[in-house]
């Protein structure tokens, strides 16, 4: 019996080690979601143009936090942040039948969906009456502080580089 005992406490420790690597390995890769997925959106030439100008202009620091790797076209967005607050140029309208709200950030209105305003969950930003449309993505642990900053910070740009065509309701 003692030899079997030994036998199995050199596979024990074995599996111990390898399930504390894994943990390790979840810990290490778990507090991430991985990089957000910019998709390519279909869009005319001019806001083709007016997007990838919108993108080569943002910062490297949004709101406090540094710029991360996105995964998709990096042409059409950017993030920064873990979690990541994401930006994303030629995105569809804003499903009004929701009766969103309008967030004024330095003279750019943004529509945010009502059940997100209060900042207990995620929110999403949409300057739903620039074209092409610019959508800003902010986990709630950036609200309501990093949150506000970023849409400042960004309303230039916005401004610069997109066109207003109905005001933010």
């Amino acid at each position: 019996m003692q030899a079997t005992a030994r036998s199995r406490r050199p596979g024990s420790r074995r599996t111990r080690g390898v399930v504390a690597c894994a943990a390790l390995l979840l810990l290490a890769t778990g507090c991430s979601s991985g990089p957000p997925d910019i998709p390519t959106p279909d869009l005319s030439s001019t806001d083709d143009a007016a997007c990838r100008a919108l993108v080569s202009a943002l910062p490297d620091t949004l709101a406090g936090e540094k710029s991360v790797e996105v995964d998709g076209d990096a042409a059409y967005g950017a993030a920064w942040g873990d979690p990541a607050i994401v930006l994303t140029c030629g995105v569809g309208a804003t499903d009004l039948d929701d009766v969103p709200k309008c967030v004024v950030a330095d003279g750019v209105g943004w529509l945010v969906p009502t059940d997100e305003v209060d900042g207990d969950r995620d929110a999403t930003f949409t300057a739903d009456g620039y074209r092409p449309r610019v959508r800003l993505e902010v986990p709630r642990d950036y609200l309501p502080e990093q949150g506000a900053s970023a849409l400042a910070e960004l309303a230039p740009l916005v401004k610069a580089h997109t066109t207003k065509k109905v005001p933010c309701v």
